[in-house]
């Protein structure tokens, strides 16, 4: 019985890494052809000729079309939550520092995926999918917020929740208008942090 667990363990671990390959390759296919030909534009059939699957294999990993919007989406948040527990990890750094490095890190997100950033946006809302996800950013507000009360560098009136939420309207806000407006690299960030500046005028301990 040993043996066999032994044996097992590689080949599984093989199995799935060639599942995560394969659903890596549709996904970045599909991120191609969004933004070659758009995302309302583009088939199922488009995606597994470019990735070169079967339908049968692309249904396995995706029910929909819309799945690889929230693939998409998934993929930002990790990579957006992994850097901002670094940030929210700094010991004894003041509230007004943690919030300028959160927002340029989503500002260094969205810079990377300049390219995509339009296309994607426009699909992920199109699909509703702002109102059905959890909004991650703005607990990670939230708990910067908190800590800073009890630091005592923010007032302790101040409701995190709700101005975790307020940051995080005004982030997508911002974010929209620079897709809208099709910015050029280096824009969003310097506005995230007049938001950022200004809300903390109002929400700063005053002694």
């Amino acid at each position: 019985m040993q043996h066999d667990t032994v044996q097992d363990g590689p080949a599984s671990g093989r199995r799935e890494r060639t599942k995560q390959r394969t659903r890596a390759r549709i996904y970045e296919a599909a991120i191609a052809l969004f933004i070659e030909k758009g995302y309302d534009k583009t088939t199922i059939d488009d995606i597994i000729g470019r990735a070169d699957v079967g339908r049968g294999t692309f249904f396995n990993h995706f029910q929909r079309k819309e799945d690889l919007i929230t693939e998409w989406a998934d993929v930002r948040r990790c990579l957006m939550t992994d850097r901002l527990k670094v940030s929210v990890g700094l010991e004894g750094t003041d509230t007004a520092t943690l919030l300028h490095l959160c927002v340029a890190i989503l500002a260094q997100v969205n810079e990377e995926q300049h390219e995509q950033a339009s296309t994607m946006l426009t699909a992920w809302v199109k699909t509703g999918s702002p109102l059905w996800e959890a909004p991650y950013t703005a607990a990670v507000f939230a708990d910067i917020l908190r800590d800073g009360r009890q630091r005592g560098d923010i007032d302790p009136g101040c409701e995190a929740d709700l101005i975790g939420n307020v940051l995080r309207d005004l982030y997508l806000g911002a974010l929209f208008r620079w897709v809208r407006n099709n910015s050029p690299r280096g824009e969003l960030g310097p506005e995230l942090r007049r938001i950022v500046s200004a809300l903390l005028s109002g929400i700063s301990r005053r002694d």
